[in-house]
């Protein structure tokens, strides 16, 4: 059971909903945190599920849901972002449930940041989308369009199912080494939105706050896998249950 939830009802009609879960070098999380950041975004809501760990992220002492949207009337953007890995059987409703939400509230385009892995990475940008006004145009910025490749996780099912709903979706790719977290890889998705979106989000900042996303989400990680090992260990410790 997945329930995105907003704190009350927003006019979000024509926005654009940016995603940057985690995945291949972090790009997503943390070009989707700096923004938020840099923006000041407003926090309007949040992602709950029964298959997510059961975690709380503290920031500046508030207690919130690892999973959360965040929304910023200026730059009319919404951005969905989550502090630890997806599970593998959550990426196909949780998919759903996002697609459902953007035709719920008018949301006028997905752009979705991910990692290309690589073993030698290059400063190129990329991008995968069913619209041939949108791979022009990046195409005339100097963002590559990708002719034949795979694409994997949410981004995947995302753009996969957008052309079923006729939602106009941009999947950004940025060569990444897998076992490297740079916040260079984050600068070249965010010069990317600047180019494609017409926004105009200032860099000067990113390496340092793009650190402490890193430290943050890798922390959290390390302590879904603990809660994840205790959860095991307790049930093995129970036994089965006489109500089995």
């Amino acid at each position: 059971m997945i329930n995105i939830k907003l704190f009350k009802d927003y006019g979000l009609k024509g926005y654009t909903l940016l995603e940057g879960f985690p995945g291949a070098g972090l790009v997503g999380s943390m070009a989707c945190s700096y923004i938020i950041e840099k923006f000041g975004m407003d926090y309007i809501g949040y992602i709950e599920s029964d298959f997510f760990p059961p975690i709380s992220t503290i920031h500046n002492g508030v207690p919130m849901f690892p999973a959360r949207i965040y929304k910023d009337d200026g730059a009319k953007m919404i951005i969905i972002i989550a502090e630890f890995t997806i599970p593998s059987n959550v990426i196909y409703p949780l998919s759903s449930e996002i697609l459902a939400f953007v035709r719920k509230y008018g949301i006028s385009r997905i752009v979705s940041i991910s990692g290309m892995p690589s073993v030698k990475p290059t400063p190129a940008l990329y991008i995968s989308s069913p619209d041939p006004a949108i791979i022009k145009k990046a195409s005339s910025v100097g963002i590559k369009p990708i002719a034949e490749g795979v694409i994997a996780g949410i981004s995947a099912i995302l753009i996969t199912n957008a052309v079923q709903y006729r939602i106009p979706m941009v999947n950004l790719l940025v060569e990444v080494n897998p076992q490297v977290l740079d916040p260079k890889y984050a600068e070249i998705a965010i010069g990317g939105l600047n180019k494609l979106l017409n926004t105009n989000i200032d860099l000067k900042d990113l390496e340092e706050e793009a650190k402490e996303v890193e430290a943050r989400i890798k922390s959290l990680m390390k302590k879904v896998k603990e809660t994840h090992t205790a959860t095991e260990n307790a049930a093995e410790a129970t036994g089965p249950s006489m109500y089995a």
